[in-house]
């Protein structure tokens, strides 16, 4: 009986609200969630003098119709920017994990978003569901893990911005229109590509700005 519980409680998909922190916790965002179907539950610690949040997060993928992920988040209004140096922790793991700047519709695991995403393996994508329940897509990068990502949104279109090390952040060349219904979500994510492991990723000198104001930082 106790294993045919266990086995119901984990076929139902929910969101975990991990915290609803104030601002010393998670600086320029305010929650974080376990979005979708995760065996482990996803964690963040904020650094303010870095401005560094580290993110472990669990899941199977984000891709097809579906996700699964940690998420670090703000709920915004407006056009924007978002930009972090990545950096996965420890070596080995799936090379399809995902560290991610995100801009998504809502907390459903189906949910239309955008991401930035650098994987285990240093491939760079943009990647996307246009709509709820749609497929994933995406636009592949030719500069492998970059020191820093970047996401912009200026109305319906959306960017890949990267940059090398040593490097200003420049557009990637790849962008996508997806019309996102405000509020919407933006923010840090993280996918173990492995429902069983538990990745963690840093993004350090984190930037959230409005467009209309926005300089992109080196």
């Amino acid at each position: 009986m106790h294993r045919l519980i266990r086995l119901i409680l984990w076929a139902v998909p929910a969101v975990r609200l991990a915290s609803q922190g104030s601002a010393a916790e998670l600086g320029v965002l305010e929650g974080e969630s376990d979005v979708g179907m995760t065996r482990r539950a996803g964690s963040t610690r904020y650094d303010p003098v870095n401005r560094s949040y580290t993110v472990s997060g669990s899941g199977e993928n984000m891709w097809s119709t579906n996700d699964a992920f940690h998420f670090v988040w703000k709920k915004v209004s407006g056009d924007i920017l978002l930009t972090a140096d990545v950096a996965f922790i420890g070596k080995g793991g799936n090379p399809h994990r995902k560290a991610c700047l995100m801009l998504r519709q809502n907390l459903d695991a189906n949910s239309a978003y955008v991401d930035a995403a650098v994987h285990g393996d240093g491939l760079t994508s943009l990647q996307y569901r246009e709509a709820k329940g749609s497929l994933t897509r995406e636009v592949k990068c030719n500069v492998a893990a970059p020191r820093r990502l970047g996401i912009e949104k200026r109305g319906p279109t959306i960017s890949l911005l990267v940059a090398r090390e040593g490097e200003a952040l420049e557009p990637a060349g790849a962008s996508i229109r997806v019309p996102l219904e405000e509020p919407y979500y933006i923010g840090l994510a993280v996918c173990a590509h492995d429902s069983d492991a538990l990745e963690k990723v840093v993004f350090s000198n984190v930037a959230l700005t409005a467009v209309k104001d926005a300089k992109r930082p080196p």
